[in-house]
């Protein structure tokens, strides 16, 4: 009898459960990331600044295309126009031209109106359209680095990490050299060398980011290095290991992926860091070169004229506020990344 009051109990305490666990919902680890990054207001906030840009960057010249990135207002420019006269004296006939010289409105440097939104700067350039095609060299330049960067560093982390040894000492000793390297005078002397080379001015931005590249993807490969060496003498790798697998499909199919949750948030706060390298480098004059745009060449005008940093804040300030928001963006959905992807954070 006891042991029949035992079983009873059993299936009661069975039946008691079941309906709550019916109401229990399985969440997917992809949708509770989701659903935790979309719970913080400043990852939407980010979100919304980053989406932001890019449509004020790479659709804005499709409404708004009055002006071109490299066309001049040349209506403060004197305009010079010829009239021809003809008569006639001693049987024979003359042609008198006439040069007549018109000052028309001067245009360089004029406020905001309804033909140009944000005015002009010193040389005649449309403000609003160059901030949009500035735009685009800022973005394109900043993810096409991160990206490089973060293969770089996937692969010689991946590799220093797994094989360890006198492979993890090269490799880890060329991190060290590579981040030693000075960034900037070094910089300058790839920037006199193009200056002296027949490179077209908007690709010379694209040169330097590649060096940029080559200098930065340590920090990356370290930071694969540190999460693959605690990964590798997990229990599926050494099933990974007893089944036969290539090394190649070890680290790339099984070490890799459970790296990218890391990856993911250092590539999010790398794009604020690289899009104020790059308009410091357009600041200095190393970057994109008039007549094109970019951020940091378009704030440069306040280095050498006080008058527009004093009395034309229309010149300098939109530039300076559309870095600010990438920068920020990026790194308000880095920090929500950041959280949304720890997995000691409360469901």
């Amino acid at each position: 009898m006891s042991e029949n009051t035992k079983i009873d109990n059993v299936e009661e305490v069975v039946d008691t459960e079941l309906p709550l666990d019916k109401n229990v919902r399985l969440m997917s680890p992809t949708r509770m990331v989701v659903r935790r990054f979309f719970r913080s207001k400043l990852s939407i906030i980010g979100l919304i600044m980053v989406v932001g840009l890019f449509i004020f960057s790479f659709l804005g010249p499709l409404v708004y295309n009055e002006w071109g990135e490299i066309e001049l207002d040349e209506s403060g420019k004197t305009k010079y126009s010829v009239s021809e006269t003809t008569y006639t004296a001693d049987g024979q006939s003359y042609t008198l031209k006439q040069t007549t010289e018109t000052s028309l409105k001067d245009n360089f440097l004029a406020p905001p109106s309804s033909e140009h939104i944000l005015g002009t700067d010193n040389e005649g350039y449309d403000i609003f359209v160059r901030l949009m095609y500035g735009g685009r060299i800022s973005l394109i330049v900043s993810f096409i680095a991160v990206f490089l960067i973060t293969v770089l560093g996937v692969i010689m982390g991946g590799i220093a990490g797994f094989f360890g040894g006198i492979v993890d000492n090269i490799i880890m000793r060329l991190c060290d050299v590579l981040i030693c390297l000075p960034g900037i005078p070094i910089l300058l002397i790839i920037s006199t060398i193009l200056d002296a080379s027949e490179i077209d001015a908007k690709y010379r931005i694209y040169l330097l980011m590649i060096y940029l590249t080559f200098i930065s993807w340590p920090g990356t490969a370290r930071l694969v290095r540190g999460q693959i060496l605690s990964l590798r003498e997990h229990e599926y790798m050494v099933a990974a290991e007893a089944m036969g697998y290539s090394t190649s499909r070890k680290i790339f199919k099984h070490l890799v992926p459970n790296v990218m949750p890391q990856l993911i948030v250092s590539m999010s706060l790398s794009l604020g860091s690289m899009i104020l390298y790059e308009a410091t480098l357009s600041y200095l004059n190393l970057g994109v070169k008039a007549p094109y745009a970019a951020w940091g060449t378009m704030i440069n005008i306040i280095s050498t004229n006080q008058d527009v940093l004093q009395n034309h804040l229309n010149v300098w300030v939109p530039a300076g506020v559309c870095i600010v928001i990438a920068v920020l963006g990026f790194n308000f959905i880095g920090d929500g990344l950041r959280d949304a992807l720890d997995p000691k954070a409360r469901r």
